[in-house]
Formats: C-alpha cells, sequence, structure tokens
C-alpha cells in the first residue's frame, strides 16, 4: 500500500513505526477517556508482523509533514463468513475533518474486496461517535459478539468480492 490523500501519505507499516503507531493509538484512547491496554486489546500494534503480516492481513500508517499521524488495519477472522475485522483506524486531531477517516474505509473496503472476502466486521466504543456515525453511513449494520472489553458496539457488512479469477 501506497498511496496519496490531499496531503496525507498513506503507506504499508514498516518496523520503524511501531513507536509511533502505538502513540497514535494510544493518544487517540485517551482523548475519549478509553484505556490503552498494550497487553490485551493493543498487544497488535507491538507485535504487526504477527497479527497481521503473517494472518494474511495489512496496517497501515498516515504521514502528513513527515509525522505518524493515522493508523488503519484489517485481518482475516474466524466468526463470520469469510470475514476479516477492521482493526486500529485512529487519526489524530490535527488531520481529522478533512475526509481522511472516509478515505481510509474506502481503501480498506477496496483492498479486502480484491483479496475476495465476503464479510467486514468492526468493534468499537459508543464514545467514539465520529466513527460510529462513519460506520452507520457507510452501510455497516449493528450486530452482536462484542469481544474487546473496552467496546460495547460490534458492526458487519457484507461485500461483493472484486476478486478476479485465473
Amino acid at each position: 500500500m501506497n498511496t496519496k490523500y490531499r496531503d496525507f501519505l498513506i503507506r504499508s507499516w514498516e518496523t520503524r513505526d511501531r513507536a509511533d503507531a502505538f502513540h497514535v493509538i494510544r493518544d487517540v484512547l485517551a482523548e475519549y477517556g478509553l484505556n490503552c491496554e498494550p497487553f490485551d486489546a493493543d498487544r497488535d500494534v507491538y507485535d504487526v508482523e504477527l497479527y497481521y503480516q503473517t494472518k494474511g492481513g495489512e496496517f497501515w500508517v498516515v504521514e502528513w509533514l513527515d509525522e505518524i499521524v493515522g493508523t488503519a488495519a484489517y485481518y482475516p477472522i474466524e466468526r463470520g463468513n469469510n470475514a476479516v475485522e477492521i482493526r486500529k483506524m485512529y487519526i489524530l486531531p490535527k488531520a481529522r475533518r478533512q475526509g481522511l477517516g472516509k478515505f481510509l474505509l474506502l481503501e480498506l473496503e477496496s483492498k479486502i474486496a480484491t483479496r475476495g472476502f465476503d464479510e467486514i466486521w468492526i468493534e468499537t466504543a459508543s464514545v467514539l461517535k465520529e466513527a460510529v456515525k462513519m460506520y452507520e453511513n457507510s452501510g455497516y449494520q449493528p450486530t452482536t459478539g462484542v469481544e474487546t472489553p473496552r467496546c460495547d458496539r460490534v458492526y458487519k457488512k457484507v461485500i461483493k468480492s472484486t476478486q478476479t479469477q485465473n
């Protein structure tokens, strides 16, 4: 992944991004009064190779003025039908209100569809009002089965695979 949106560069995560990506997530969670859980729900940010790369997922970072200001990721999951979960979609306040979140979601959905998946799942917290609104306005339907303690909402969207047959 390597694409531009306005003045933002969205690219695949690299080892050198580990601390900066974690700090983005920690800071956004703190902004909304949520706890960062480096040994539980946020362990995947410390071990992107294990949680994303070896499982067939992807982890992206968003750069702006040579600083990481956002993250977005997905990986295949057991629940659902040929499904992935979008995770770690966080944007620092200074990079918000420019359509970046919606752009990232559409890029994730497009990439997931080309990989041949049928469903996308997302867990979030009600306090993340902007994210909840974006997911609901993007066709995600509330469902049940929250697995992350700090989350109280789970959404699912059935997508049309655009994978080409060989």
